[in-house]
């Protein structure tokens, strides 16, 4: 029974980047714009948005295309961005000096991105 759903199985091409060094709260808000666009529209819709996010995940996706064409063999007009989630990473905990000698905590968060790849068929 699984050898039969092996064979069926869409081929998928994937970019994981980890421990990025900002929040995933603030990636997700990209993450939503190019959720099962085409790679070109992705790329398109990434370049243009002005959030701190959309740079780091403009060059997963083009890691992601690549990783498709040369691992995968699939063609780069097909792609479609299946999948896109941002999952909290471990955060750097930082202290800053407040007033009457307290301190205050600084919470550096890092977030790991992930990109699944598929082609339309």
């Amino acid at each position: 029974m699984e050898k039969a759903e092996v064979k069926n199985a869409v081929p998928e091409a994937r970019a994981i980047l980890r421990y990025a060094r900002i929040s995933s709260r603030k990636v997700k808000i990209v993450a939503d714009l190019i959720r099962g666009k085409n790679v070109n529209e992705a790329l398109a819709i990434v370049k243009f948005t002005p959030k701190a996010s959309s740079e780091i995940i403009e060059k997963l996706l083009k890691s992601a295309i690549a990783n498709a064409e040369n691992n995968h063999h699939m063609k780069m007009e097909n792609l479609y961005v299946a999948e896109i989630y941002a999952n909290q990473g471990p955060t750097l905990k930082r202290i800053r000096p407040a007033a009457k000698g307290s301190a205050v905590r600084i919470r550096k968060r890092t977030s790991h991105i992930t990109i699944v790849l598929k082609e339309r068929v």
